[in-house]
């Protein structure tokens, strides 16, 4: 696999996850319809504060195992594979929609920052992904992993402040949208998680054959 096809798999494989309705997506429209788009994207730039301090641990993660044996790494990577699978599996058999998108108590920007970095770091998906999946994206072959780990640090923090941003622009149609067309979000995240599936299939082959 070159770089470029490594990189676009991660893109995609990220936008799916943060496509798919979770904790953030919902503080983002909760802050949205309670202050209105500017205390929305407040939230948003908080999720996307956080995104980077992940990023930031996950490249120091990747550095630290990179510098112990090599079959140690292969074996990260074999768990990392696992784990993905898994996130996949249970996609595909979940049936994830959002029923009702409650307001919140009104509040300053700035608590609305603090607020949607600290929902982003406690989010424990988000901590598994940068420890399980994340490595399976910086590859030793690639060059410098500090450079391979800021180019997906942008891409991170691209994808949530358009897919986020998005949703606290227009709150009320998000809302709504999510809410009447529960088949389709269910449909999304199931996709999401075939994507998941064969990507972890693909990484395992990969490993083992290396």
């Amino acid at each position: 696999m070159s770089y470029a096809q490594n990189l676009w798999f991660y893109f995609v494989l990220l936008s799916g996850i943060i496509i798919v309705p979770g904790m953030d997506m919902l503080f983002v429209l909760t802050n949205s319809l309670t202050g209105g788009r500017k205390l929305g994207l407040a939230a948003v730039a908080g999720i996307t504060a956080g995104g980077v301090v992940h990023n930031i641990f996950g490249v120091i993660f990747v550095g630290t195992v990179s510098t112990m044996p090599p079959l140690f790494f292969k074996l990260i990577l074999v768990c990392g594979s696992l784990y993905m699978a898994w996130i996949g599996y249970g996609l595909v058999k979940s049936s994830i929609f959002v029923d009702h998108v409650a307001k919140g108590i009104a509040k300053s920007y700035w608590v609305a920052f603090r607020q949607g970095a600290i929902t982003c770091l406690t989010n424990p998906k988000a901590s598994a992904f940068m420890l399980a999946v994340f490595p399976n994206f910086i590859k030793l072959q690639y060059g410098n992993v500090w450079m391979q780990g800021l180019i997906m640090a942008i891409m991170t923090s691209f994808l949530q402040i358009a897919i986020y941003g998005g949703f606290a622009l227009a709150a009320h149609h998000s809302r709504d949208a999510l809410i009447s067309h529960k088949n389709t979000t269910i449909w999304v995240s199931r996709l999401v998680g075939v994507f998941f599936i064969a990507v972890a299939t693909y990484s395992l082959f990969h490993g083992f054959t290396k």
